[in-house]
């Protein structure tokens, strides 16, 4: 359970339609003392075992629709939505985003502001979405017109590493203002990485953020993931993760 960002046993999470599922990370099963009886351990794995399932089937209704599924992860502010926002300038790809977050629908306001099809999830105290969430975000979106779907994670460098909720493929972004130590902080989010983004270049000057110790850490963790390094400001950084999409798309 994890007290401070309030996913917990008796706190369920709830979508914005109100829906309710339980959910829980395996980190969490053997975090706390609560979860140590072999009769819990077994209701929490089947849980566990209901989301992979309805993952499974997610993915096979984006499969269905020729449509490839991202799921974007990282901590709070490393420029999810802002990246959404201006890759439609790159790419001939036409995409949609569904949005996690606890409260409000900004980042989705955000993104429709710009023409981008996007389907918000408020996820109340969850710390992060899962396969039941973005089940029923997808009745809300036209996937027959896309070739790709975004799924914008809570912001959150632990539990959404855990959590399988469809998609084909993991994009993991660490900013420079969050500093080069959080790949090695953080290593299972990045392990899982099929791409890691590090994002705000454009500051490197102002941070004391070294790429090459980033990139030493993310090597010795997960040695074939593609890094790119970003910025939104950086028309060559943004055509080439446009290039990694396109690339990336089933059956390209």
């Amino acid at each position: 359970m994890c007290k401070d960002c309030g996913c917990s046993l008796t706190r369920p999470a709830h979508n914005s339609n109100g829906h309710h599922h339980d959910h829980h990370s395996h980190s969490e099963l053997h975090s706390n003392p609560q979860l140590n009886d072999k009769k819990t351990l077994s209701v929490i794995h089947k849980i566990l075992d209901k989301n992979d399932i309805e993952a499974g089937h997610n993915r096979d209704h984006f499969n269905s629709h020729g449509v490839t599924a991202f799921n974007l992860m990282s901590s709070p502010g490393s420029g999810k939505t802002t990246l959404l926002e201006h890759l439609h300038e790159y790419t001939n790809l036409k995409y949609s985003v569904i949005e996690g977050d606890l409260e409000t629908s900004r980042d989705a306001d955000r993104l429709k502001a710009k023409g981008i099809d996007a389907y918000q999830i408020q996820t109340g105290s969850a710390c992060h979405l899962d396969a039941f969430m973005v089940h029923s975000a997808l009745h809300h979106i036209k996937l027959d017109s896309l070739d790709i779907c975004f799924v914008e994670n809570v912001g959150n460098l632990v539990c959404p590493a855990s959590y399988d909720v469809g998609t084909h493929l993991n994009i993991v972004l660490v900013s420079i203002p969050e500093g080069d130590d959080k790949v090695e902080k953080y290593p299972v989010m990045f392990r899982r990485a099929d791409l890691i983004l590090i994002t705000k270049c454009d500051l490197l000057p102002h941070f004391d953020f070294s790429i090459s110790e980033a990139k030493a850490q993310i090597s010795k963790l997960n040695p074939n993931v593609d890094v790119i390094e970003l910025s939104i400001k950086d028309p060559r950084s943004m055509t080439q993760l446009a290039k990694w999409l396109n690339t990336h798309q089933r059956g390209a």
